[in-house]
């Protein structure tokens, strides 16, 4: 049902997100949870809608009495602006790696360079030496803007290594650039995880990201190489840059969807764990392949469907669990987490205590699963309790195979680690065979975040079960 054309890919903000909001709020009430949104199941996320217009934008890289324009949209992918909706922004060009300023690691992109004023151009990511996790964190779009913001600079730039192109192809980057971008608001309409500082953001096509190092000490694949050795680099390039962004601005109202499970304990139930997966997908795209419609089977109509099914199952025990049980269907994680991070602001139904988190996104069953990742779980004493789960399901915990996707800053569990509250993001590692990983891989590249999600790929259903 949640896959189906009929619910127009439940894009944020759109009439399709909202018949399956009430979709699982039906299921909700089926299953005999008690309502915690405002007045019901459905709990209202106000937000900000950001299209950009790119053909009212410009770009040009400018150097002396040289001036070499870049198509908006295609040479050159800019972010809509949450707080302008017309912006010149004129300024010099400086390369600082990854854009990264992390001293518990001894890594500092920024030593000894004055940013202030300028435009950043930085690799996406960040050094591969680096935890798992922290380099997860430290690859983050918000992480970075703070770090930037708080330099003096005034916008970035990100580029992108030939191993992020193949996983990321710019032709997926170029169709989901044309969708609207979504930030939540507080009471006063502000956005939310908005620094006025950066006043340009976007991302530069290869044929630009080439042409950028020209003159530069060092060449764009030098720059790669000591990237991907995690090495420290920065220097200014000899080009400055002028850009118009213009966006347009609309109040938006997209629901997250609560329902509650009260725990047995009469001490323990006024705490909770939120057990949460993201409802909306990317909406209706320009087609691929004659197809626009994104499906979003696997993401995230597979862990919707999960959260349910766990939910039904709780709510089937003859005794109920101690603590409570909060089944949180989100909405605007694909625009970076809008609707976790709202409710991990704001207080919990019944005002109980958050405590813990645990996310279903995206559970990959294109072959048996037999291997699972549990992203985060080290941090807390979620470990000991996924080891003991994952073997009960005959499922064996593996490390992360693929760190550079960094998944442990990419889906809702992210919103609530930020609030310092314990979050553990279980996801498949399918069979964890050469052959498995590499259908991963191809799964990425031709079929996330494409109209190709849909029902027609291979489901395994009963290890999907186990899961």
């Amino acid at each position: 049902v949640l896959a189906d054309d009929a619910m127009e890919v439940r894009g944020t903000g759109t009439a399709g997100y909202e018949r399956a909001a009430h979709y699982v709020a039906e299921q909700m009430q089926t299953i005999g949870l008690v309502p915690g949104g405002d007045g019901g199941f459905l709990q209202p996320v106000p937000m900000l809608r950001a299209q950009l217009r790119p053909e009212a934008c410009a770009f040009e890289l400018r150097r002396g009495d040289e001036v070499l324009p870049l198509e908006v949209g295609r040479d050159v992918l800019l972010s809509p602006d949450f707080l302008r909706t017309k912006w010149t922004t004129d300024a010099p060009l400086v390369f600082v790696g990854y854009g990264v300023s992390a001293p518990e690691l001894g890594h500092d992109d920024y030593a000894g360079l004055d940013v202030r004023g300028k435009v950043l151009v930085a690799f996406r990511g960040a050094p591969p030496r680096f935890p798992n996790d922290p380099r997860a964190y430290y690859s983050n779009g918000m992480i970075k803007d703070q770090m930037a913001a708080a330099r003096g600079a005034v916008g970035i730039l990100q580029i992108q290594k030939p191993d992020d192109e193949a996983r990321a192809p710019w032709e997926r980057n170029m169709r989901q650039n044309r969708l609207p971008g979504y930030r939540w608001v507080d009471a006063g309409g502000a956005p939310a995880n908005v620094h006025a500082a950066i006043e340009l953001a976007g991302s530069l096509s290869r044929t630009s990201e080439e042409r950028i190092f020209d003159g530069a000490p060092k060449t764009y694949l030098e720059a790669v190489a000591a990237a991907e050795s995690s090495l420290t680099q920065s220097f200014p390039l000899t080009w400055s840059v002028k850009a118009v962004r213009v966006t347009e601005h609309e109040r938006a109202m997209s629901p997250n969807v609560v329902g509650v499970l009260r725990g047995s304990d009469p001490r323990l139930r006024d705490e909770c764990i939120v057990i949460s997966a993201h409802l909306d997908h990317l909406g209706i795209s320009e087609p691929v392949h004659g197809d626009s419609i994104n499906n979003g089977a696997y993401d995230n109509a597979s862990g919707t469907a999960m959260m349910l099914e766990t939910a039904r199952a709780f709510a089937s025990l003859k005794v109920r669990p101690r603590r409570s049980l909060v089944f949180l269907s989100v909405t605007g994680e694909e625009k970076g987490l809008q609707g976790s991070d709202w409710f991990a602001h704001h207080p919990a139904p019944d005002s109980m205590t958050v405590v813990g988190n645990v996310n279903l996104d995206m559970v990959l069953m294109l072959r048996p699963v037999t291997k699972v990742v549990a992203i985060g779980a080290e941090h807390s004493t979620f470990a000991g309790v996924m080891a003991q789960a994952a073997g009960l399901a005959g499922l064996q915990l593996v490390p992360d195979p693929i760190p550079a996707e960094v998944v442990f800053v990419r889906s809702d569990q992210f919103s609530f680690i930020k609030q310092g509250i314990p979050a553990v993001f279980p996801v498949s590692a399918n069979d964890g065979s050469p052959d498995g990983l590499s259908e991963v891989a191809h799964w990425r590249t031709d079929h996330y975040h494409s109209p190709q999600d849909d029902l027609t790929q291979p489901f395994d259903w009963a290890s999907g079960a186990r899961f």
